[in-house]
Formats: C-alpha cells, sequence, structure tokens
C-alpha cells in the first residue's frame, strides 16, 4: 500500500496576550531548531510568529504547548511574508523622510525618461514646487519597439544622482536586470521593477538581497495573487521595503491604453500589509484622463500615487501624451490637498 504523503500547511504561532520576551525567544529557537526560519511580528496586543519553509504539521504540534504559546494557525495563501495573517499591522516604507503606507500620501512624479539634464531639472524643481516629495525618471527604457528611444543609461543616473543631492528628491528609477541591481542602487533612492518584470524572478531575488527599497509594478495580465507571490521572492530574502503600485491591465477595452483596476487598491489593502501605489498615467495613457484617475485612487484608499510629468510633453522621446505639463501637475495637486482630509489623508 502506498503511504499517503501528508500535506504541508504554512502556520503561525500566535502567543499569549502575557507572553513574555524570554517566552518569544524560546519559541523562535525551537523553529530555528526545527530546520525552519521564524518571522517575528509585533502588534499592539499579541506577538504572531510566522514559520518560513515547507512545514508539515505534525512537525510544528510541539510548538503548541511551549509557554507563552496561545495557539497556531494554518496560513491558506500561497504567499506568506507579504500577508496580513504573518503581520495584521500597515508597513511603512520610509526613504529619506518620505514615508509609503503613512497617513501622508506619497507623491511620486517625472518623465517617462531623462532626456537631458535641463529636462531632469526643470522638473524636478517644478514638481517640489507643487508639493511632489520625490522624483521618477527612465534611465533604461524597456520598449515595446527595439526601434522606440532606450533611454540615456548611466548618463542618466549621473544626472539623477546630481539631482538628489542638490533638491533632496527621493529618486526612483526603474532596473532591468539583476546585473545592473548594484549599480542603479548607488544612484537612486528606490529601485523599480516594471510590469514587463514583475515575474523576473532572478531580478526580484537580486533586489531582496540588495535590501534596497522597491517599487514593484504589477504586469499588465497579472492577478493579485500573482502580484503578491512576487513581492514574496524579494520579501523572503529579507527585504521588507517593498511598495506595490497597480498600472491598469490589459483587457478588451482599448478606449485607454490599460484599463485600470481600482478594486485592487481595497483588495491588496486587505490582503497585504505592503504600501500600495497607482499609476494613473500608465493605465489611462492619456494626460486628461490621468487626474480624474488619480482622484479616484486616492478615494479608493491608494497610500500615494506615481504620475508622469514633462515640462512639454508634444516633444518628449517617449509616453509624451500621458505626460501632465507642469501646470497641469500643478493644479492636480491643488485638488488632491482638498480631497485627501475628505479620505482621512493629507498631502
Amino acid at each position: 500500500m502506498l503511504a499517503v504523503a501528508q500535506e504541508e500547511k504554512d502556520m503561525i504561532v500566535v502567543m499569549q496576550h502575557s507572553a513574555r520576551q524570554e517566552q518569544i525567544e524560546g519559541v523562535v529557537a525551537c523553529i530555528r531548531d526545527m530546520g525552519y526560519r521564524p518571522h517575528v511580528s509585533e502588534g499592539e496586543e499579541t506577538t504572531i510568529i510566522g514559520i518560513i519553509g515547507h512545514s508539515a504539521p505534525e512537525q510544528l504540534e510541539r510548538l503548541e504547548f511551549l509557554p507563552g504559546v496561545d495557539h497556531m494557525v494554518p496560513i491558506g495563501k500561497p504567499y506568506k511574508l507579504g500577508s496580513r495573517d504573518f503581520k495584521p499591522r500597515d508597513t511603512i516604507v520610509g526613504v529619506d523622510g518620505v514615508s509609503f503606507g503613512a497617513r501622508r500620501l506619497a507623491v511620486i512624479a517625472g518623465p517617462c525618461a531623462v532626456e537631458s539634464e535641463e529636462q531632469l531639472r526643470e522638473t524636478a524643481v517644478a514638481i517640489q514646487a507643487s508639493g511632489a516629495r520625490a522624483l521618477r525618471a527612465g534611465a533604461f527604457k524597456p520598449r515595446t519597439s527595439p526601434y522606440s528611444f532606450q533611454g540615456l543609461g548611466r548618463a542618466a543616473l549621473e544626472m539623477m544622482d546630481r539631482l538628489r543631492r542638490d533638491l533632496g528628491l527621493v529618486v526612483i528609477t526603474e532596473v532591468l536586470t539583476p546585473d545592473d541591481v548594484d549599480v542603479v542602487a548607488s544612484h537612486v533612492d528606490i529601485l523599480q521593477v516594471g510590469a514587463r518584470n514583475m515575474q523576473n524572478f532572478s531580478l526580484l531575488q537580486e533586489i531582496g538581497r540588495s535590501g534596497h527599497p522597491v517599487l514593484l509594478k504589477r504586469g499588465m495580465s497579472a492577478t493579485v495573487e500573482e502580484l503578491l507571490m512576487s513581492a514574496e521572492y524579494i520579501l523572503a530574502n529579507n527585504n521588507n521595503r517593498v511598495i506595490l503600485c497597480e498600472r491598469g491591465i490589459r483587457t478588451f477595452e482599448n478606449s485607454t491604453r490599460f484599463t485600470l483596476d481600482i478594486s485592487a487598491i481595497p483588495v491588496l489593502k486587505h490582503l497585504t500589509h505592503l504600501p500600495v501605489i497607482v499609476d494613473p498615467s500608465h493605465a489611462t495613457g492619456k494626460w486628461m484622463f490621468v487626474a480624474p484617475v488619480a482622484k479616484a485612487a486616492i478615494a479608493a484608499g491608494a497610500d500615494g500615487l506615481m504620475v508622469e510629468v514633462h515640462p512639454r510633453p508634444s516633444e518628449a522621446l517617449s509616453d509624451g501624451p500621458q505626460s501632465l505639463r507642469l501646470d497641469r501637475f500643478g493644479t492636480l495637486m491643488d485638488e488632491l490637498s482638498i480631497l485627501a482630509p475628505a479620505v482621512g489623508r493629507t498631502l
């Protein structure tokens, strides 16, 4: 007779409200002795200890009898570290004074691509004056056509590095390959993983090992669960500085570039403790729709926005039609300052 394998389940240990620190450390030590990796999350009322690794229930039964343990809970979701089961409280990712996931909304703005130092500086000064605290710009551009502008590469990184020092802005740019992680991270504050690379697992693991803050964009055909599983690759490599970005998904509708999944915002906020921002520029593909979609995203619970802004969109080398002019971005920020308090946020 063939033996039926015991189904593997992920578990968390819920400690008693009165559990002492030495009891928590005892459970952590026991989990390590069993060959697993513990993840401790301290809440306001109790401490939860996640068990990382392919665990079998019968191996973990003895944990329930350790001093200070209240009970154990099986985790049914395939993602662990990103789940609210593991960490009920919201994670706030702080980057040089800018907080993602806090009450104050985080707004990232800037051109799709760096075209010149003059263009980048003009944009950066304007968005900062309007209230944005983070600059986005592309150095390496993954384009659908090999004949489209591919970015200025290392020269663009050096321009962004100078600007962040001069103006004190947090700077974000996309990284395309695992080999580029270290050099890009040395020039910018946040690494962006674009929609096309959401499931580039080698890249995600390398970013995880770097410990650098990362903005992870949802793939154009990816489910919410697939986005969270991609985040798990980063989290599992000991990097909890992950920001999720909804940027629209591909549907049959062609009146906009993509279809913004507005419902993904509350769904993600329910499933994960990670901060969630929205990119209305890529979602709509048309500048006249960016402001209303941005306001809808904030009303739905997003922790911030990433908006494409260009001083002269008609001259932009990439994504000009979806970029706001500098004055229109200023108007959007004024409107958001009125909306934010209505949903319990500040700008």
